[in-house]
């Protein structure tokens, strides 16, 4: 592991990360990621003009990220094991965003039973960017599924998968990547040049990751479907590793995604997901439950691997 940590070591701090994330929820008051957000637009203020936008965009992402994850790299290898391990379980807390998913979403479909739609309406604003102010609740729905089924990768698994390759650095690097994606990956006149950099090493950093989601939801559902589904939808959908964690979600949970939804006051027609009937408010928590299984799942394997170290004494002999 690059990380220096055992697997049993890994496996007991991942558990601790999480039970902190569930346990906390996000800081409500000087989060880092906060403090990040504010540092890289004052970079993007001082190098998004031209020339040179994407070398100008490689220095920006080079300079938000590098530092913090090489300071946190340092920081801990100086330190005593114990202190370490719990600056890798701190790290891992501030990165995951598992109990973040379950507030922001299971808030519309109580909404969406109470026949609230204006309430519906606001608390799925917050967390999509596309337009909601006259969506009815099949579109609300749909959303609430959707960003659940794409976020458990980019918030909870992805994170996760770097954790275990590199420890509380290696999550942080995944998150921090992961902000700058959702801040400058952007396909239009601002960013797609400077932006360039960020929504490539995104991309890198989320294939395999994506695919052990999708691999995780299409295990935990209605598995056949949701394999066809990745294997026929995802190559159709514009990012490499949204689609097939979507597709595969959305064919576990047995439900049609996709289709048109509108942004800047653009309907914009997108490929089709899954297969079944439109969404409707109760499946918003069977798509958290799908996350939160998947996540039980990740947890239960590494275990598994770890106990058989343990066992075997492979991959014990380092803190």
């Amino acid at each position: 592991m690059l990380s220096g940590l055992s697997m049993p070591w890994l496996a007991l701090l991942m558990a601790l990360g999480l039970a902190l994330d569930l346990l906390l929820g996000e800081a409500r008051r000087w989060h880092p990621l906060v403090g990040f957000g504010n540092l890289a637009k004052r970079i993007e203020a001082r190098l998004n003009h031209a020339p040179a936008l994407r070398l100008r965009g490689v220095l920006a992402w080079s300079l938000a990220v590098l530092p913090p994850v090489l300071a946190c790299t340092w920081l801990l290898a100086a330190l005593p094991v114990w202190m370490a391990a719990w600056i890798h379980a701190v790290l891992l807390y501030f990165c995951i965003g598992l109990r973040s998913l379950r507030e922001h979403t299971l808030p519309i479909a109580q909404a969406l039973a109470q026949r609230d739609l204006p309430l519906a309406r606001r608390l799925t604003s917050l967390i999509v960017s596309r337009e909601t102010r006259q969506s009815d609740e099949a579109e609300l729905a749909k959303a609430g599924v959707e960003s659940l089924l794409e976020n458990g990768n980019d918030a909870v698994f992805g994170t996760l998968f770097w954790f275990l390759v590199a420890g509380g650095p290696g999550a942080l690097l995944f998150r921090l990547a992961n902000t700058l994606d959702a801040m400058w990956g952007y396909r239009n006149a601002r960013f797609l040049y400077f932006g360039w950099a960020a929504a490539r090493i995104d991309d890198a950093l989320n294939w395999l990751p994506a695919r052990l989601t999708a691999c995780s939801y299409a295990w935990l559902g209605q598995r056949r479907q949701a394999l066809a589904c990745w294997k026929t939808q995802a190559p159709a959908w514009s990012s490499p590793n949204a689609g097939p964690v979507m597709a595969a979600g959305a064919g576990a949970l047995g439900l049609a995604l996709g289709g048109p939804a509108r942004y800047d006051g653009q309907l914009e027609e997108r490929p089709p997901l899954g297969s079944g009937l439109p969404p409707q408010g109760p499946d918003i928590v069977r798509a958290w439950r799908l996350v939160a299984m998947s996540t039980a799942l990740w947890l239960a394997v590494v275990g598994a691997l770890a106990l058989l170290s343990l066992v075997t004494g492979v991959g014990a002999s380092h803190a």
